[in-house]
């Protein structure tokens, strides 16, 4: 990982302080939405920073105590993601950190209860990162409730095709959550065109085709393909799949995405770590280190 860790580490660290208090708030009224806290950053000429963390690795109570670091540390959104047996769209480090939060217990239920105490402390609005079979098997408007009733205010499902996002969308827009879509480096340009007209939230566009996981550098057709996408759209653009570094971060940004999203690379810092502890102390430095890098 990039980034200097002694300089980095803070003289006391936000891993060791304890949890604020609980402010109330009625379901679905807890602060931003995803395209209001990417329109200030916007506003402000700065690049978002949204981080991505697995839900349940190692356990429920380190992924609530991530979510208020993260926050705290200055992230603009956070995407949580859903354990899953088969995560088609990830690779190795998130595969392995699924499996991890699966064999801990971490389930749909147990997930939304932990979001529904904690959103309520965090400034950033939470989108939650889920393939469709889940979704499915619990029932779109059943899953979009919950999803609602935890606090959470979007929604990323990277495996459901175009042509069946519309009736998943309406479930979302019912539920007051913005359903986040896709663009890939080889989606057609009048397909992209109608991916970024129904995206909520931002669009998302990944920087190569294949599957999650840090890459020594940056494709340099993300370059090309934000101008493309930004002559087609006025929403937020942020970048994911393969970021890891400052330097990317910096590149990125520099090529003018709204919004740099870290996965891998930053769930490595937890389930990695040999304690819990440990591994919050390691994703306090390294999201710092990312969060420094950008504009």
């Amino acid at each position: 990982m990039s980034g200097n860790p002694a300089a980095a580490t803070p003289a006391a660290s936000l891993a060791d302080a304890p949890a604020p208090a609980p402010v109330p708030a009625a379901a679905g009224e807890r602060g931003l939405s995803v395209s209001q806290a990417m329109s200030n950053v916007m506003e402000k000429g700065k690049t978002a920073f949204i981080p991505y963390i697995t839900a349940g690795d190692p356990d429920l109570a380190t992924t609530e105590a991530a979510l208020r670091l993260l926050d705290a540390l200055g992230a603009d959104v956070v995407e949580l993601g859903m354990p899953f047996s088969d995560p088609s769209a990830d690779g190795p480090v998130i595969q392995a950190s699924a499996a991890r939060a699966l064999a801990a217990g971490a389930t749909v239920d147990a997930i939304m209860a932990m979001l529904k105490e904690v959103t309520p402390q965090l400034s950033c609005p939470v989108v939650i990162f889920s393939y469709f079979s889940p979704i499915a098997e619990r029932g779109t408007a059943s899953f979009a409730a919950a999803v609602k009733e935890a606090g959470a205010k979007g929604l990323i499902v990277p495996d459901l095709p175009y042509a069946e996002t519309s009736a998943f969308r309406d479930e979302a827009i019912k539920n007051d959550l913005e359903l986040v879509l896709l663009t890939t480096p080889s989606t057609r340009a009048e397909r992209m065109k109608e991916i970024t007209e129904a995206s909520g939230g931002f669009v998302y566009l990944v920087s190569v085709d294949g599957v999650t996981g840090a890459r020594a550098n940056v494709n340099p057709r993300v370059e090309s393909l934000l101008k493309e996408i930004k002559e087609v759209t006025d929403k937020a653009v942020a970048v994911g799949f393969g970021i890891s570094t400052p330097d990317h971060v910096k590149q990125i940004a520099e090529w003018g995405a709204d919004g740099v999203i870290i996965g891998s690379a930053m769930v490595k810092q937890l389930g990695e770590a040999a304690t819990p502890e440990e591994g919050l102390k390691r994703l306090e430095v390294y999201a710092r280190s990312l969060k420094d890098a950008l504009p």
